[in-house]
């Protein structure tokens, strides 16, 4: 998978107004982004947003739960559920992350949404080292 980059901010300029479906669904469209169903449980990702890089790593079970370190609400490696992609008004595409788009996480009870993801990279392991 090659690296995904956001050129520029997708959605509806200024805050003032949360984009409606049809602009939201034509955002997505447009979007790289990485759906987690096509990831294996154990398979690693790197989002960097405006303010942070995240480290994800999946748990599979096709609910979204995943490890992730970064930011401010995730200083350690913590277990949420990665319900999927946002531009921040009550729109979200489930089980996706897109650059261009903020990544909405559950973790106890509350809702975090990161800042627009600007690239994301599925991280390969390396290779072992034979002795």
């Amino acid at each position: 998978m090659a690296d995904l980059k956001a050129d520029t901010a997708v959605g509806v300029p200024g805050r003032a107004a949360a984009p409606t479906l049809q602009q939201f669904a034509n955002a997505a469209t447009a979007s790289d982004g990485v759906h987690l169903a096509s990831l294996a449980p154990i398979d690693q990702l790197e989002v960097r947003t405006r303010n942070s890089v995240y480290k994800i790593t999946l748990l599979g079970g096709g609910e979204g739960r995943v490890l992730v370190l970064g930011g401010a609400f995730f200083p350690v490696w913590t277990e949420a559920r990665l319900a999927g992609s946002t531009l921040g008004g009550s729109f979200l595409k489930v089980g996706w992350v897109g650059c261009g788009f903020c990544m909405e996480f559950q973790h106890e009870g509350q809702r975090i949404v990161t800042t627009r993801a600007r690239e994301i990279r599925k991280v390969e392991p390396a290779p072992a080292r034979v002795c």
